[in-house]
């Protein structure tokens, strides 16, 4: 590991990009060039990634790109991931923490898995259907950094998070949902 000083900033503009778009094939392909962001990534000081998806179709998709050192099969709800305690510098979990994908409950495990010091960015919807699932994710978020195991870095509200995929879903004569990111640092007294 390189030992420049880094933040989180530069990720987290870097997972806001993949919502500045609004086709299905313009998310796509911004996922598909993340092979492109490594690089920056690693003059930023990270150099090793890790993969886990439930999919074994998205898991062999991230392996064509030959970026990951690991990739994994992972069912965030019913398994641990496959990581040792403090392994991370930074975890990121992007498009999977809402209503009927991964529990709020997961947290934790996160948590786990990141360095003494280290970072984790999340992202959820804020669109009325995922109000329950932000309000009790948002209950794990305040015991854990009441619980000092981590501190809040940043929390940002996103207007235009990502295109609605039905009338019902889009906001106020708008054709998107809000979202939001929260980027929180591992207390470093922490295993």
């Amino acid at each position: 590991m390189a030992a420049n000083p880094r933040t989180f900033a530069d990720i987290q503009r870097t997972v806001l990009t993949a919502h500045k778009t609004s086709t299905t094939e313009n998310k796509m392909s911004f996922y598909d060039s993340w092979s492109e962001l490594y690089e920056q990534l690693q003059r930023l000081g990270f150099c090793n990634f890790h993969g886990v998806d439930g999919s074994e179709g998205m898991l062999e998709l991230a392996r064509s790109k030959s970026v990951y050192q690991t990739l994994q099969k992972c069912i965030l709800d019913t398994e641990l991931l496959p990581a040792s305690s403090g392994t991370y510098d930074v975890v990121v979990i992007v498009g999977a923490l809402s209503e009927g994908q991964v529990p709020h409950t997961i947290l934790p495990e996160l948590h786990r898995v990141t360095k003494p010091g280290g970072f984790i960015c999340m992202t959820t919807r804020t669109n009325s259907s995922n109000q329950l699932y932000k309000k009790q994710l948002e209950i794990v978020i305040e015991e854990m950094e009441q619980q000092n195991l981590w501190e809040r870095v940043r929390v940002q509200e996103i207007k235009h998070w990502e295109k609605a995929t039905s009338v019902h879903e889009a906001e106020q004569e708008s054709k998107y949902i809000s979202g939001i990111i929260y980027t929180y640092q591992k207390s470093r007294s922490q295993d």
